[in-house]
């Protein structure tokens, strides 16, 4: 069996990783059929993902994602390809956020 595991630092705190690993999900599950859950603790969350021939885990906590996925003897030919998808996937999701102005507050 074929491992990707990717992790990337920020300094978005647990609220705003959320939201990301919330919008990575959505994504997954509609561009590549996967079934996401996502279990809410109290420091960190865990996106578990699923589909036939892989399966893994997002980890976001306030100041890292970790991701770990295990593909089966098919996928795992296209390991690099895969991987490269997720970090782009994951990497515009971050970027997005560093990008997108600050809310103001009412006064």
């Amino acid at each position: 069996m074929a491992e990707i595991r990717i992790h990337r630092d920020h300094a978005l705190g647990l609220a705003k990783a959320r939201e990301i690993a919330w919008k990575w999900a959505e994504q997954v599950e509609e561009k590549f059929d996967m079934e996401c859950t996502v279990l809410e603790g109290e420091t960190s969350d865990t996106v578990e993902f699923t589909r036939s021939g892989v399966s893994g885990e997002l980890i976001v906590a306030p100041d890292h994602f970790e991701l770990v996925a295990q593909l089966g003897f098919l996928l795992g030919a296209f390991k690099k390809s895969i991987e490269s998808e997720i970090e782009k996937e994951l990497d515009g999701l971050l970027a997005a956020q560093k990008k997108a102005p600050a809310k103001k507050k009412p006064a």
